[in-house]
């Protein structure tokens, strides 16, 4: 099959497309041909060596997908060859960048019928991170008031939908050509941060989910109400001040599992998820599929079409 591949940490450069043997499904596995696969600021950042792990190399970068189950392990008895799933692969072992995979069948589920494999591969990883940072961490609930940090990017945008449902007060940061973006995700006020102070127009909070990190996440405590939960999944500033006493601030752990990728699909089945906007690349296309996701302000998500 073909496969993008590092042999080395570097520029877009060592992104390599190359033949490597197929997968085989181990006890409790099964082999999805992918059909689609996202690109998410961690597949760059690994690939840069900004993440290192020397003794992976040769590595093939990506986590989540969509695709079609082509080969079913010992004990697996929930999926059969020609079911359409999707899912997030372990961070140890082969990633999604490539033709197939073999991974745990407890990992995956099976794709919504309204969703194309480059739609479902979008909302696998982000979906994920939401709803672990809001429905598991936050325990965001009706008539709590949220700001979402970066309400343009894939977690961000999702996250706006899963507060809505949740039925939240949503307000958002993004930037000026993102305005209507976000606000047509369900955010009840977009907050222009070009033009903006959110600590000056944001309400008391309950809830904080910053997906920006630096100094945007010490200016957040400012907005939070006393008990109120700041969640983060970005970095703060280097030597940044301690959260004060009046707040909670909590970094959820992203496990993956089947039961999140089948809460996604409920989600999407209520019509309370829709995709986000999507750019799309060919596998041949992936080095310019990381340039994109490098500049930090990518709307939605960037997907690699396999097919």
């Amino acid at each position: 099959m073909k496969a993008v591949q590092i042999e080395e940490y570097g520029d877009p450069e060592v992104l390599i497309l190359r033949e490597v043997p197929d997968p085989v499904a181990g006890e409790g596995q099964i082999v999805a041909a992918i059909h689609a696969a996202s690109v998410n600021p961690i597949d760059w950042k690994t690939r840069a060596g900004i993440r290192k792990d020397a003794s992976a190399l040769p590595m093939i970068l990506g986590c989540e997908f969509s695709g079609v189950v082509s080969q079913t392990g010992p004990g697996v008895n929930e999926f059969a060859m020609g079911d359409a799933v999707f899912g997030v692969a372990s961070q140890t072992g082969d990633g999604t960048y490539a033709e197939a995979i073999a991974i745990d069948a407890r990992l995956i589920t099976r794709k919504p019928d309204r969703l194309s494999h480059v739609e479902a591969a979008s909302l696998a990883l982000v979906g994920l991170t939401a709803l672990v940072s809001l429905e598991d961490t936050a325990k965001i609930k009706a008539g709590e008031t949220i700001l979402i940090q970066g309400g343009a990017g894939g977690v961000g945008g999702f996250a706006v939908q899963c507060a809505k449902n949740a039925g939240a007060t949503v307000y958002a940061t993004t930037s000026t050509r993102n305005l209507d973006y976000v606000h047509g995700l369900g955010a009840d006020r977009v907050i222009d941060y070009t033009r903006e102070d959110f600590t000056e127009v944001a309400p008391p909070c309950d809830v904080v989910f910053d997906t920006v990190g630096g100094s945007v996440q010490e200016r957040s405590y400012l907005v939070l109400k006393p008990g109120g939960r700041l969640v983060y999944i970005a970095r703060g500033s280097d030597g940044a001040a301690p959260p004060p006493d009046h707040v909670e601030m909590i970094r959820p752990r992203v496990d993956r599992d089947g039961a999140h990728m089948a809460r996604i699909s409920e989600l999407v089945a209520g019509g309370a998820v829709t995709p986000p906007e999507i750019t799309e690349f060919s596998m041949a296309q992936v080095a310019e599929a990381h340039n994109m996701s490098a500049t930090g302000h990518v709307r939605g998500k960037i997907v690699l079409n396999m097919r």
